[in-house]
């Protein structure tokens, strides 16, 4: 077989990268390190992340896709923002697909997964316990993606995660919103009970009473 040449090489190396890159500016956004309609400027980030510009385009035009960025047009990209009208809306379809997720893990359920679920909810509420908010709102986001690995329900699962990168900051706020710990630590809790007690019906009703119960708030927030 013949040598590759620089070219290639850079050429796979970029392949190689771009997945990562696309992640790494995806958790940056999601962390708040870039402000909502913050401009994103290529050599910027290409120095920042020790990228190649064709990668960070590459990376941008991923999150295009996925909603968290837009591209203007001769501007480059920024930063989206996501309205409360644009939040309940995807908090609506997550309804179906959120419950969906919920029944299969009660289906699913298996001794190794129940004790790890007992210790995520051992967690919880400790978390709310010590008034930990933080730790609490962290805690949500790895209950969110048990369920869905429990589901190995894969569509639902991609179709939920995109979602959930597009209305992340206001996830974060409800968390921090008054009063609604107090409120959704009950209801995470009846989710995580009835996929131990594999009833799919408990599961998928207590999951709908949750995410409604998010609506709500949010319409208070518009």
């Amino acid at each position: 077989m013949g040598e590759m040449t620089d070219a290639a090489v850079r050429s796979d190396d970029d392949a190689m990268e771009r997945p990562d890159l696309t992640q790494v500016i995806r958790e940056a956004i999601l962390d708040a390190q870039f402000a909502p309609h913050q401009r994103l400027i290529e050599a910027d980030l290409s120095e920042r992340y020790g990228a190649s510009r064709a990668s960070v385009r590459t990376a941008l035009l991923n999150l295009a896709g996925e909603g968290l960025v837009e591209r203007l047009p001769n501007r480059g990209a920024r930063v989206r923002a996501i309205t409360v009208d644009e939040a309940i809306e995807i908090v609506e379809v997550r309804i179906g697909l959120e419950t969906l997720c919920a029944r299969k893990a009660a289906e699913n359920l298996t001794p190794a997964d129940a004790e790890r679920l007992r210790a995520l909810r051992a967690d919880i509420e400790a978390a709310i316990g010590s008034g930990d908010l933080m730790a609490y709102s962290r805690l949500n986001q790895e209950l969110d993606r048990r369920i869905r690995d429990l589901s190995r329900h894969g569509t639902a699962t991609q179709l939920l995660e995109r979602l959930r990168a597009q209305s992340a900051r206001h996830q974060f706020r409800l968390a921090f919103h008054p009063g609604r710990a107090a409120t959704s630590a009950p209801e995470h809790i009846a989710i995580i009970d009835a996929i131990l007690a594999k009833d799919p019906d408990a599961a998928e009703a207590a999951t709908r009473a949750h995410l409604s119960g998010i609506v709500e708030v949010l319409h208070g927030m518009e």
